[in-house]
């Protein structure tokens, strides 16, 4: 994957995206956010109205989020959908390596898989098995496509998350279409708009400190 795209694939991306909350009862909720990635590990997502001061900001290792506009915690986490979606494109792959395996993935295990249409090699667990951490790569275009992985405080419940409606996008690819599932049931999903690679992103995006002060698209209000 690495070695495809190293010398192509975008060092920044910024966009909007419907994120979408199907709740239990049929009924669902959109709201719009803001979301900035600056490869590797850096992503800020606003949620809402950048206004009302809500969102979180992923940077080396860590997450802290924020609430109303005030500091709402932070803790270690390692965000394998940005890892495995854009950072491996961009880093040394022995870094993915060494992140993959410390999130408790066996890349000793390996299969091959059809999966909506297209080939896909499954890292993580053997034939059969949809209960281990693992995750899928389209073969063709060395594109990540699939995440499964236990819920961290329910090893009964299973998530699984989807990329799909992947775009062309600079010398890279975007999947425009993120859909999360729990026990097989899609329970969120992010659609995509407003989609710009290799943007200048000022640093003080992913400063915790200056949360209330950037926006990450100058007309959000």
């Amino acid at each position: 994957m690495h070695d495809r795209y190293k010398d192509s694939w975008y060092g920044s991306v910024v966009f909007r995206e419907n994120a979408i909350t199907h709740n239990a009862d049929g009924t669902s909720s959109t709201e719009v956010w803001d979301e900035a990635l600056q490869l590797p590990g850096k992503l800020r997502i606003n949620r809402g109205a950048t206004s009302e001061g809500n969102g979180v900001i992923f940077d080396g290792g860590t997450v802290t989020s924020f609430k109303k506009g005030k500091t709402a915690g932070s803790r270690p986490f390692v965000h394998m959908l940005l890892v495995l979606g854009f950072d491996v494109y961009r880093q040394d792959a022995k870094t993915t390596i060494d992140q993959v395996a410390a999130q408790g993935y066996d890349l000793s295990q390996i299969h091959e898989e059809k999966w909506q249409g297209e080939e896909v090699y499954v890292a993580g667990a053997a034939q059969g098995d949809l209960k281990s951490k693992q995750f899928w790569i389209e073969k063709k275009r060395l594109l990540f496509v699939r995440l499964i992985a236990p819920d961290d405080h329910d090893a009964a419940k299973m998530h699984d998350t989807r990329f799909r409606d992947y775009r062309k996008l600079g010398g890279g690819w975007i999947s425009a279409r993120v859909e999360f599932y729990t026990d097989a049931r899609d329970d969120f999903d992010e659609d995509y708009f407003d989609i710009k690679a290799d943007v200048k992103l000022d640093p003080a995006l992913f400063d915790t400190a200056k949360f209330n002060e950037t926006r990450i698209f100058s007309d959000s209000k």
